[in-house]
């Protein structure tokens, strides 16, 4: 901890030549992507796609997960897609799964959460994503065909959204499924056509 406590009493000396960029943040923001990723440490989206402050909107969870649109359920995910999508008209929306996730983990390994009540039930939204591959087992530690299968059933809850059904209709939004391997760094997307994740 005094390691990033340190680096964030030096943070605003060590950015002072960017510091007209920061000032311009006063004015608002315009990211035009919406990231929505697993709270995993050991996912870092401005490492990943190089971005810089103010290009990307985050929404971060464990699993990645989506709950289904329901009228009147507000949640944290339904605000910010709706704030994103509405007011800071983001062009595109990413689903970054990820390997080795311990979210996904769980549903596909079936593991009794009974002391994580809490976890039991958020996952829970994982599931019928996945059902047509529940009871078999992941093919490797990377979960690789259970984290793409939940990408795309988070991809199809999305457009359960009437925001995002909206700018989709209107062209203003386009949606993209992304894997990304903790082990070696590599980003797969997803291809509409063929259903399948491709590396670049």
């Amino acid at each position: 901890m005094k390691k990033l406590l340190d680096n964030a009493r030096t943070f605003q000396q060590r950015m002072a030549p960017e510091s007209e960029t920061y000032q311009q943040f006063a004015a608002g923001q315009s990211p035009g992507t919406l990231f929505i990723t697993c709270s995993d440490s050991r996912i870092v989206p401005s490492l990943i796609m190089g971005s810089a402050p103010g290009e990307v909107f985050e929404l971060r969870n464990a699993g990645n997960i989506i709950p289904p649109y329901r009228p009147g359920r507000q949640s944290g995910e339904a605000a910010t897609l709706q704030y994103a999508v509405d007011v800071l008209r983001v062009q595109d929306i990413v689903v970054c799964g990820h390997s080795h996730c311990g979210a996904i983990a769980a549903v596909a390994k079936e593991q009794d959460l009974t002391a994580l009540p809490s976890v039991a039930e958020w996952v829970s939204f994982a599931r019928p994503g996945l059902a047509p591959i529940l009871g078999t087992p992941p093919e490797d530690l990377t979960l690789t065909n259970f984290v793409q299968a939940h990408v795309v059933a988070q991809l199809e809850t999305l457009r359960g959204y009437p925001e995002v059904h909206a700018a989709i209709a209107d062209g203003r939004v386009q949606l993209h499924g992304w894997f990304y391997r903790v082990d070696t760094a590599q980003v797969f997307e997803l291809d509409e056509n063929d259903g399948a994740f491709h590396c670049h």
